[in-house]
């Protein structure tokens, strides 16, 4: 799994400075995810804010169709549509939420979803997938821009929009959380830069509220600052990113 799979399971009640002693605080959001939920989950943990989720899986697995819809049985509790995931695994994490939550189903879920789920764009950036669109040292002009690469980027993230449409359409505020600016060396850094944006302006028209830190969190060549990167990693945000996620979760009243 991941870095923080083992070490975001959510805290089942807030610290008695926050709730009376011997209560359990309700959850202020769902947390569903790949690694890079793992920082967000440590934050709320640490700060006393209740939720329910973390990582489900590794973000290679949330590209490609990865859940199937199952409706919920209306005459019994109305619990509206539900998902499956494909992967036993993530489906076993994913129910166990829903029951912390006292939930049946996704389409019962009253708190917002919060998620990462296909915004690890080092997958859809991976080299040599797009060395045939390059000429000689770069991609023609536009390229990044224009609608092959688009295309291309909403078809290899075809799973994930999936995801963004049917959570929407079951009526859930859901904000995605964009990643951390790290590029590993087997991707393609302008791809990288450039697929997120094409996956923001999809996911834009849905009514999913983008958390966006890239001009907050990077420098001035676009790169992850030190303090927020996890040590010996090339791909992860550590806690004090996770927590700067917090605060503009926490800022849009979750």
């Amino acid at each position: 799994m991941t870095p923080y799979s083992t070490t975001t399971t959510p805290a089942s009640t807030t610290p008695a400075s926050t709730a009376p002693a011997g209560t359990t605080a309700p959850a202020r959001f769902l947390l569903l995810g790949d690694s890079h939920a793992g920082p967000v989950g440590r934050a709320a943990q640490e700060a006393g804010i209740p939720f329910r989720g973390g990582p489900i899986g590794a973000g290679r697995d949330f590209f490609a169709e990865f859940f199937d819809v199952r409706a919920g049985d209306r005459d019994e509790g109305g619990a509206g549509d539900d998902i499956v995931f494909r992967k036993p695994e993530a489906d076993r994490h994913y129910r166990r939420f829903l029951d912390e939550l006292g939930i049946p189903a996704l389409g019962a879920l009253t708190v917002p979803l919060v998620s990462t789920l296909g915004f690890s764009a080092h997958f859809v950036a991976t080299a040599e997938n797009w060395q045939v669109y390059r000429v000689r040292d770069g991609f023609p002009p536009g390229f990044l821009s224009g609608r092959l690469f688009d295309g291309v980027v909403l078809s290899m993230s075809r799973g994930a929009l999936a995801f963004y449409r049917h959570v929407r359409r079951l009526g859930l505020r859901t904000l995605a959380v964009m990643p951390p600016q790290r590029v590993p060396g087997h991707a393609d850094p302008e791809v990288f830069r450039a697929a997120q944006d094409t996956l923001r302006r999809a996911l834009l028209p849905l009514g999913v509220e983008i958390v966006d830190l890239r001009e907050r969190a990077t420098d001035s060549t676009g790169v992850q600052r030190p303090e927020l990167c996890e040590p010996d990693d090339t791909i992860h945000g550590n806690l004090a990113f996770g927590r700067m996620i917090l605060a503009d979760l926490l800022a849009r009243g979750l």
